[in-house]
């Protein structure tokens, strides 16, 4: 297990274009990696495409596909949501997204390369990013036990966080 202290992100509270520190080379590179990718499998590279692998490259926040077409239309007011979902749903089949459902509600998406498990506090709803490590053991004993491979990415732990553990739990 990773010493490597775990990520707390707090939900936003309405989707707003994300501005990270990954310079716009950066994301146009990796946009231009997946493209060759699809491309190679027969896909094509549509604006609305682009949009999106930008929005996703552009930050490592997990967005809800109502996030991120309300990041793409932006700049493309055309593009639909079924469009967003079906890239997304092409783009994980290819590896490049992943999607888990962190509450009650929609799937949120991310980079599947810095695929992590999950950890979300009821009370104030922090998101906590854990190294894979964490689930390690519970799986090993699901498959000994049972013969059921679980999959850590795909779900996440509901709990309280420390700062929500140090007060009794609201009704």
């Amino acid at each position: 297990m990773s010493n490597r202290r775990p990520r707390l992100s707090r939900p936003s509270p309405s989707p707003q274009p994300e501005h990270t520190s990954a310079s716009n080379a950066t994301v146009d590179e990796s946009v231009a990696s997946v493209i060759e990718r699809l491309r190679a499998t027969g896909g094509r590279a549509t604006t609305a495409r682009r949009l999106l692998l930008r929005s996703l490259f552009a930050s490592t926040r997990h967005r809800t596909a109502e996030d991120l077409i309300a990041e793409i239309q932006l700049e493309a007011p055309d593009v639909h949501l079924s469009t967003v979902y079906r890239n997304l749903e092409e783009l994980e089949r290819l590896g490049v997204v992943a999607h888990v459902h962190l509450r009650h509600g929609p799937a949120t998406y991310h980079l599947a390369p810095t695929t992590h498990c999950h950890l979300v506090c009821e009370e104030c709803g922090a998101v906590l990013e854990v190294g894979d490590g964490l689930f390690a053991s519970l799986a090993a004993e699901t498959l000994r036990e049972y013969g059921f491979t679980i999959d850590p990415h795909h779900f996440a732990m509901q709990g309280r966080c420390r700062d929500c553990s140090r007060h009794p739990p609201s009704e």
